[in-house]
């Protein structure tokens, strides 16, 4: 079990608010990464709240890597559909795939109504990519994002 996270930082800017986890690990593709509590090595990977932001309800998603697969950044491992948009699922680790989420076959809107716990897309036995960023990291990132997608929308 992924466990709660201890503290959480809050995040606005624009019309876009949200809170993320402070001891969780991110990517620059806005993918989260926390490891399994007893579980040697296993990690959780799933969308932040970005991310679901941008993909809407999730409504379909399918893995393409067996279980115990080899994985590795930037590997296309599956894709998902939302309400919004449709987009493939990338790897943020290396190691060995380890399944998707049993949760999401019987509710996959899970992965936006709670993204940081029960709403993970899939776990690998290894570790994270290079250049993972902490939760400051992926907070500068996105405030550098958003103010660009404001001023090309007012250009």
């Amino acid at each position: 079990m992924t466990p709660p996270p201890r503290d959480w930082l809050k995040f606005k800017h624009a019309r876009f608010t949200a809170r993320f986890p402070s001891d969780f690990r991110y990517s620059r593709s806005h993918y989260w990464m926390a490891p399994v509590e007893g579980e040697p090595r296993l990690w959780r990977v799933g969308f932040t709240k970005f991310a679901t932001r941008m993909l809407g309800e999730l409504v379909d998603f399918n893995f393409k890597v067996p279980e115990g697969g080899g994985v590795e950044p930037g590997m296309e491992i599956g894709w998902v559909e939302g309400f919004k948009a449709s987009s493939d699922v990338f790897c943020v680790m290396h190691g060995a795939f380890s399944g998707g989420n049993p949760l999401l076959a019987a509710d996959a809107c899970i992965v936006r109504s709670d993204p940081y716990l029960d709403g993970w897309l899939y776990a690998v036995r290894g570790e994270p990519e290079e250049g993972h960023l902490d939760v400051h990291g992926y907070i500068e990132l996105l405030n550098a994002l958003i103010t660009k997608m404001a001023e090309e929308e007012h250009q």
